[in-house]
């Protein structure tokens, strides 16, 4: 009867310890402290910027297809109706990238419409009104942590917010740290660590609410998580020892 008493403690202390660590509105809600009908400005006028290691389609067009002909690459040859693929250019080391006749440009830290102004000025000298289009190639963020979906995302367009990226990722398990995501950056070999509070509206005027390409964002376990865990490890071995002491209570008691 004792053993019984101390078994129905053990689970009572296990159960009070885990009702302590569910997580409260005041953790889980985004944006808690926006009122209703505000109105938020975002100062931040966000440009995306090429980066070293980038692949960038581009494209030349003008009225005579054959004059811009030889400022657009492609690999493979054409036979029976199939198009060759379109050779993307990488920006190197340098921040340059290698280009048709005009050769070597520099592109890194320039921003997509920057470069079209630019190889259009460059291209102004061999060819009458060129249009360039282009588009970056490689654009993927990765969302770590306590997030439904991990994994690494790939961007369709030339911006994406963090908000969207953990959208992408399935939103923050409720064991989600959200006061405290941390977005890791590079730029160019130079990691840049900064953190950010889901919970406050401030985090729409950060300077890593819009991502850039091949950011890392990382969602902490928060403290329920953490003793979740730490109570799963001390029942299993709590378990363990019961079930040890049951086997040699029941040994003694036939050898009796």
């Amino acid at each position: 009867m004792k053993g019984l008493k101390q078994t129905w403690g053990l689970w009572l202390v296990l159960a009070a310890l885990g009702l302590n660590s569910c997580a409260s509105k005041k953790e889980v809600v985004y944006f808690q402290d926006a009122g209703n009908f505000e109105t938020l400005v975002n100062k931040e006028d966000f440009t995306p910027k090429f980066k070293v290691d980038d692949l960038i389609n581009i494209h030349v067009s003008t009225l005579d297809p054959e004059s811009s002909a030889p400022f657009n690459l492609y690999q493979g040859i054409t036979e029976g109706g199939v198009r060759p693929e379109k050779v993307n250019y990488l920006v190197d080391s340098s921040g340059e990238i290698d280009f048709p006749v005009i050769g070597k440009v520099k592109v890194a830290g320039l921003s997509p419409e920057e470069t079209r102004v630019m190889l259009r000025e460059r291209l102004s000298e061999y060819l009458v009104d060129p249009i360039i289009n282009l588009r970056l190639e490689n654009f993927t963020v990765t969302v770590l942590g306590e997030v439904n979906r991990p994994g690494t995302y790939p961007i369709n367009g030339e911006r994406v917010t963090v908000m969207e990226a953990i959208g992408l990722a399935g939103d923050l398990t409720i064991k989600g740290q959200r006061h405290n995501v941390l977005v890791i950056r590079d730029f160019d070999g130079t990691k840049v660590y900064t953190r950010i509070d889901l919970t406050k509206k401030g985090v729409l005027n950060s300077p890593v609410y819009y991502l850039t390409q091949n950011d890392v964002i990382y969602v902490e376990p928060n403290q329920s998580a953490i003793t979740s865990s730490s109570l799963d490890n001390r029942a299993t071995i709590a378990i363990s020892i019961a079930s040890i002491l049951i086997t040699s209570t029941v040994i003694v008691l036939t050898r009796r």
